[in-house]
């Protein structure tokens, strides 16, 4: 257990502050909580609301421990949630893209932001990495996480990704702008201290690319950070931007748009090409694959 969630009454507040003083957690103010206590091994907020939360490597024991000393019934039955680290803030940001694997269609990039209010949320809809949920269940688990996140969705379409290419010469330096994008619209609705990303180069390069509201903003890129649940979340939307994508395609040329780079791929982009023109075809792909050289 990585994520321990409860809600208790607000007066119980001092006895558990108590408890955490005892076993040596350094305690200090939090936005919209009581306190935070902290140690090496967990971190735990005991919020305005009565929510109360503990993050760390492994908290099961703590919670046991938390549990056995109030001796009360919960107002709500714990939760246990894989998706945080410790030293993630409960609330923040988590960028996404989807689509600069594939030949057709545009590039999305994707932010969602997460609290104490939503995490609950996405995690009973069964929210992770695109890559380990089906397609046909993308559209449901996009719904939940629009109508219970702030969110920011940069779709790319081929014209104007090939003209932004053409520019920059640099896939990162696309995606960093996206990323940037995506996280700068979150913030001008919602503030926010932390954001977190898949690793796809210098960080720096998103952190260049925000403008002001996104200046002192903590910002981080790690390898796999798909197991974040905002970091999840906005891979699910962003794949389900880029399936819509694929989709008006396929309806504007009247053939089956395949997702990837495959031979399959490559001879559907030709038929096109060869019934529309080699210049339409840049307004359905991605130009400087090597496939387009190939057509």
């Amino acid at each position: 257990m990585n994520y321990y969630s409860n809600k208790f009454e607000k007066s119980t507040s001092s006895k558990l502050k108590t408890f955490f003083i005892d076993d040596g957690a350094e305690i200090s103010p939090q936005q919209n909580a009581l306190w935070r206590a902290r140690t090496s091994k967990y971190s735990a907020i005991f919020y305005n609301t009565g929510k109360f939360l503990i993050q760390g490597s492994d908290v099961s024991d703590i919670a046991k421990r938390v549990e056995q000393f109030l001796g009360i019934t919960p107002v709500s039955s714990p939760s246990a949630n894989n998706e945080l680290s410790l030293d993630i803030p409960i609330k923040h940001i988590g960028s996404d893209e989807s689509g600069k694997g594939d030949f057709f269609g545009p590039l999305v990039i994707a932010a969602v932001m997460v609290d104490e209010t939503n995490i609950e949320i996405l995690q009973k809809a069964g929210i992770k990495d695109c890559k380990k949920v089906d397609d046909k269940n993308i559209n449901k688990m996009t719904a939940v996480i629009k109508n219970n996140c702030p969110f920011s969705v940069i779709t790319i379409n081929p014209a104007k990704y090939n003209e932004l290419y053409a520019k920059l010469k640099n896939l990162n330096l696309l995606l960093a702008w996206g990323h940037a994008r995506a996280i700068e619209n979150i913030l001008e609705k919602k503030e926010c201290d932390f954001a977190l990303s898949d690793k796809f180069g210098d960080e720096k390069l998103i952190k260049n690319a925000l403008l002001k509201r996104g200046k002192n903003i903590r910002l981080e890129q790690r390898c796999k950070a798909e197991s974040d649940i905002a970091v999840a979340a906005a891979s699910i939307l962003a794949r389900a931007h880029f399936l819509t994508g694929i989709a008006e395609i396929s309806v504007k040329y009247g053939i089956e748009i395949p997702k990837g780079s495959s031979d399959k791929v490559l001879q559907t982009a030709k038929i096109i090409s060869k019934k529309y023109s080699k210049d339409e075809l840049k307004n359905a792909v991605k130009t400087h694959f090597k496939t387009y050289a190939q057509i």
